[in-house]
């Protein structure tokens, strides 16, 4: 008798050593798993929302991200106020920021964003998961939620708190906080999709220049794999949305040489410089102009009424801007690239730090020309 309850022991005891084996989940088995995930993960896509605490009113953007190995990305982000879509693209041919609505696109090279996280990427986020070792771990009832340090452009941006799905780590939710725990970036997914199947063109700078003027993004990934009648349908709608696109831009740019050129000052200076002078310029047949910045600092903010072009360029670097997104090309003297409102700036400079770039280009938007 006493032989068999020992049994019944023995086996009791394993039964709940294997139930605690395959019950909780600590944050060390978690972390592997999740850069187990990452190392084989062949493709993504996510959809959701981004809401900015950076401003006087927070920034609301819808958010679309697509990834597929070994290194193409798109990252689609709309102003829900202004309704304007600017796209973060890369592929073969280097990284493109473009603006449909324009039909303008700066490309350059970049190891973006390998070297430079985004809140919105899922190996950025899973990245700073692992890399974290002071990590702090709690499991809700459905997601494993990580408090780690951000590591991103903005250095106000210091830690932030990441929610996973228990069932395969796809991201919930991301909250960046400041140093004193004040959230400057929420983003939210509504879906997140693995091993999501793309067209063979669904990363190529021309389909999604014109894409934009479709009914819809989705229309680039089609459930039938872009086969057949919807492939053609698909084609004749690119077709059309690129000459709608083409008279757009031409009827806008035919539109601001009429109206003529108004100068936008911006509403921030660094502290010791002060406008030395202004010019006009002629670039091409577009009327611009030229400010001329002196003191502490020096440096020039050129502003033009764009054609539709490409501007290519050797290397360069995305900027978070706010509401836009702008390009930093150069190296010892540095140039500041972004279009809004229909005027294309650069601020150029050999001894301004990019913080304080940042700070001119955001206080342009909203300004009037005079």
């Amino acid at each position: 008798m006493r032989r068999v309850m020992g049994i019944a022991a023995v086996m009791l005891i394993g039964i709940a050593l294997l139930a605690g084996c395959g019950g909780k989940k600590d944050a060390n088995s978690v972390v592997k798993e999740l850069d187990q995930n990452v190392t084989k993960m062949e493709s993504y896509k996510g959809e959701g929302t981004m809401v900015l605490h950076t401003g006087q009113q927070p920034l609301k953007y819808n958010v679309e991200v697509w990834y597929q190995n070994p290194h193409y990305y798109r990252v689609a982000l709309t102003n829900e106020a202004k309704d304007v879509t600017q796209i973060v693209l890369r592929n073969d041919e280097g990284v493109f920021v473009l603006t449909p609505h324009l039909n303008k696109s700066f490309r350059f090279q970049s190891d973006w964003p390998e070297k430079q996280g985004q809140v919105y990427l899922y190996q950025s986020l899973a990245k700073s998961i692992v890399n974290d070792t002071n990590r702090q771990f709690a499991a809700e009832n459905k997601a494993y939620v990580f408090d780690v340090a951000a590591n991103y452009q903005n250095s106000s941006l210091v830690r932030q708190k990441i929610w996973l799905d228990k069932n395969n780590y796809a991201p919930q939710r991301v909250e960046v906080s400041d140093p004193d725990g004040n959230v400057l970036v929420e983003v939210s997914f509504d879906s997140f999709k693995f091993n999501a199947n793309f067209e063979k063109d669904s990363f190529d700078m021309q389909r999604n220049m014109t894409a934009s003027n479709l009914q819809s993004m989705a229309a680039m990934v089609p459930a039938d794999g872009g086969s057949g009648k919807a492939a053609g349908d698909q084609s004749q709608a690119t077709a059309q949305a690129n000459t709608k696109t083409n008279s757009q831009a031409s009827s806008q740019s035919s539109s601001s040489k009429n109206q003529g050129f108004g100068v936008i000052e911006p509403a921030y200076t660094p502290m010791g410089v002060a406008l030395k002078d202004m010019k006009d310029l002629k670039l091409g047949d577009q009327a611009g102009v030229m400010l001329r910045y002196e003191g502490n600092y020096h440096y020039s903010l050129m502003e033009a009424r764009p054609e539709a072009q490409t501007v290519t360029a050797m290397n360069g670097n995305i900027v978070d801007l706010g509401e836009r997104i702008g390009v930093l090309l150069g190296d010892q003297m540095k140039t500041l690239a972004w279009t809004t409102g229909g005027v294309e700036f650069r601020l150029t400079s050999g001894d301004l730090p990019v913080s304080e770039m940042v700070n001119i280009a955001k206080s342009v938007e909203g300004q009037i020309g005079k």
